[in-house]
């Protein structure tokens, strides 16, 4: 599934998905299956939304492909399609191979310099990346 806005002004979950929706995913990726009803209970901690709304937005995420829906009784159960870093994964894959495809040099250009900032672990594990594709050469 491809995630067709990415919000560069929001965070976390807000850059894929509206402010309802990340809420909504944020609660499914930390339960196995809920119903509607269970979800909406969940929000209704944060006094959030309404069952509807609730109802058309769990039913847009799959549409989307995001969330599984499956009957159970009279009742749906509904469940994410990926794990929250499956997702995530996913997505910053989609969008780095895109980068890549449209700006090549500037975008490793711009990963390059940003290696400034981060831990000793991720620049060994970008080593170790370099040197496995220099062998598959």
């Amino acid at each position: 599934m491809k995630i067709r806005k990415f919000k560069m002004n929001e965070s976390g979950l807000n850059r894929f998905f509206g402010p309802l929706e990340a809420k909504i995913m944020d609660i499914l990726w930390n339960d196995v299956e809920m119903t509607i009803k269970d979800v909406q209970q969940m929000l209704d901690k944060e006094k959030v939304t309404n069952f509807n709304t609730v109802m058309t937005v769990m039913n847009r995420l799959v549409e989307k492909g995001i969330l599984q829906k499956r009957a159970e009784g009279r009742s749906s159960l509904y469940k994410p399609l990926q794990t929250r870093d499956e997702f995530l994964s996913a997505q910053s894959k989609e969008m780095t191979n895109e980068l890549m495809d449209e700006f090549g040099n500037v975008v490793v250009s711009h990963m390059l310099d940003a290696l400034e900032d981060v831990d000793d672990d991720l620049v060994a594990k970008l080593e170790q990346k370099i040197k496995e594709l220099k062998k598959e050469q």
